[in-house]
């Protein structure tokens, strides 16, 4: 079964050029030992259906186990016997999660099946409901008073959890940036039981309906939370950055703050853009903050730039669920003035911590990005050249100022945004260590996740190590040691659980955008190729929705797959298709138990000219 371990003995007489065989011997560890599904009711048993496509077989529920347990029902089987080759494995019924009609219900299958914990348990609930709801005149101490500076935070309009707020100003060619992150390991104190519950987690989980928050919504919503016009306890990288962009001194400190706004996003664009008048007047007092931001992030994003950094810019989903939780729109969401500015301050002030701990050699967890693959970009080279982008690569390593110059070379080429993945895809994923290797797609020598200690566990560790290295209980109490002995595993970890939350959010989009889909059958759009693979052409909707167009639906001719430059090429007419291509087609077949969209082809490539 899907993810068991076992032991195999390999076959001899390897063909040439082939992967070579084996057979199973022995299972050692069952991979799956619980199933998510929907209960199908016999007459007098039942089975459970995987929603997982990779557990292939439906398990057999004898009707002893299932009692109370209706027909459509998403539940979570134990199974208790694997059974054979002849024999369906067989199990019994653990939980059940409601009736798949239920509001919710989906999502919460997607949760269980990736194993996320998604109920806090009664001692860490506790725990939460013992902290203080404000700032203890006893936590003040010894901290910087920064409570006289204009800050803000800026963030999402239905964000909760506020972790960073920004204070800037200018005397001079130097900007004082002020990156200000709630204090959060001041209340979860090292192995407590709210500790042990968010490493766990790892990291908060965003999927299309609902958080699964790392830490209980009283801290996290409460007392760590920067809400406006609260007394808060902020851990501060406070930095002087000259007029091309570089910190020229910084601080980190422990400190109190107030924050003056809440902003959102598009208020902060609306004022910089000048579009909406009612913002304008309402934070008049702010406007000026704002306009100087933006130049700071100008000048940073440009620096950051210069040196390599690789911006790819692709819309994420935004999925609208009504009440009821029906996706009843899907559309892109585009960063915008206001989200850049705090992209690059964040930037700016993970980049300054990591700096100065990698170079004071203190135990730390650094967020690293490895260089790419050489045989990847090889391959991706070789398709790039097929597209016709023109390519330079001066030594056997490519670098991130060559992979910047692919994607700005192909910059409003209709094929943009495929390239850009594809390129992407050749990458290697980012992830936690103990090792400053330094950031590929960055271009940063150093880095680190600093700046979402409510929502990440790798940022409430080094908050830990920040203020046991400035209280100088680092060489007095022997905490170097203590941190040398933790964080491989915490590092581990953190990267584990941000792999599962990734997939948990790119399953539960998936999953409502199936179900957006399916209200539209029939209908007509207009995508572009966005992938080519033997069995078809994936299109890309404008709206972030993506669907396959099988190859047995394209009639007209038989197609082969050029693997060398991502092609469907029509044996008898010539006709080719390949990424970026603009087609326009209807909507087959939407199954959000399977997550997927089917597309048939209309028409061929359209000229928009025309149009």
């Amino acid at each position: 079964m899907h993810q068991d371990k076992v032991r195999i003995i390999i076959r001899d007489g390897q063909k040439e050029g082939k992967r070579k065989e084996g057979v199973v011997v022995k299972v050692l560890e069952r991979g799956m030992p619980e199933i998510v599904g929907t209960y199908q009711l016999n007459r007098d048993f039942g089975f459970v259906i995987s929603d997982n496509p990779k557990f292939s077989k439906d398990i057999f529920i004898p009707r002893k186990e299932a009692a109370g347990i209706k027909n459509g029902d998403k539940v979570i089987a134990v199974i208790t016997d694997y059974g054979s080759r002849n024999k369906n494995p067989e199990g019994k019924i653990k939980e059940n999660l409601g009736n798949i009609r239920t509001p919710g219900t989906d999502i919460l299958a997607i949760v269980k099946s990736f194993g996320i914990p998604s109920e806090f348990p009664e001692k860490v609930m506790k725990q939460a409901q013992r902290v203080p709801d404000h700032v203890l005149d006893a936590d003040r101490d010894g901290r910087l008073d920064l409570r006289h500076l204009q800050t803000v935070t800026i963030d999402g309009e239905d964000a909760k959890d506020l972790d960073d707020a920004i204070s800037l100003t200018k005397e001079g060619e130097i900007y004082h940036l002020g990156v200000h992150i709630a204090d959060v390991s001041n209340y979860v104190q090292y192995n407590s039981a709210l500790d042990k519950e968010a490493l766990k987690r790892g990291t908060s989980v965003y999927l299309a309906d609902r958080v699964v928050p790392m830490l209980p919504e009283r801290l996290s919503n409460g007392i760590c939370s920067l809400n406006q016009g609260e007394d808060r306890l902020a851990l501060s990288c406070l930095m002087d950055i000259n007029e091309k962009g570089k910190v020229v001194s910084h601080q980190i400190a422990e400190t109190v703050i107030n924050v003056d706004e809440r902003m959102c996003y598009t208020d902060v664009k609306n004022i910089l853009e000048d579009t909406d008048e009612e913002a304008k007047k309402r934070y008049e007092a702010l406007i000026p903050m704002f306009f100087m931001m933006k130049e700071l992030s100008g000048i940073l994003r440009n620096s950051r730039h210069h040196r390599g950094s690789i911006d790819f810019d692709f819309p994420e989903s935004k999925i609208i669920l009504n009440a009821a939780g029906k996706a009843i729109d899907v559309k892109p969401y585009e960063a915008n003035v206001a989200t850049k500015i705090i992209e690059d301050f964040m930037l700016m002030a993970n980049e300054t911590v990591a700096q100065e701990y990698c170079t004071e050699e203190i135990p730390f967890v650094y967020r690293t990005h490895d260089n790419p693959d050489p045989e990847k970009v090889e391959s991706l080279l070789t398709l790039l050249h097929n597209q016709g982008v023109k390519i330079q690569k001066a030594k056997e390593e490519i670098t991130p100022k060559e992979i910047q110059q692919i994607i700005e070379g192909i910059e409003g080429l209709p094929n943009e945004a495929m390239i850009s993945r594809l390129v992407l895809r050749s990458m290697k994923q980012a992830k936690y260590t103990t090792e400053c290797s330094g950031h590929f797609g960055l271009a940063a020598k150093y880095y680190c996740h600093f700046t979402s200690p409510i929502r990440r566990y790798p940022d409430l560790q080094i908050h830990r190590i920040i203020k046991d290295n400035l209280r100088g209980r680092l060489m007095r109490e022997g905490r170097t040691e203590h941190y040398r002995e933790i964080l491989d595993e915490v590092a581990r970890q953190s990267s584990v659980c941000e792999r599962r939350a990734d997939e948990a959010e790119r399953e539960s989009d998936k999953l409502k955008k199936a179900e957006y889909m399916s209200y539209h059958l029939d209908e007509e759009f207009e995508g572009i190729i966005s992938g080519v693979t033997g069995w078809g052409l994936y299109v890309e909707l404008p709206n972030t929705v993506e669907g396959l167009v099988h190859v047995n639906t394209l009639r007209d001719d038989y197609y082969v797959f050029d693997q060398e430059s991502y092609e469907l090429c029509g044996e008898m007419t010539r006709k080719v298709y390949k990424l970026g291509d603009k087609v326009r087609v209807r909507v087959a077949d939407a199954d959000k138990m399977l997550k997927t969209v089917d597309f048939e082809l209309v028409s061929d490539v359209w000229d928009t000219d025309e149009e």
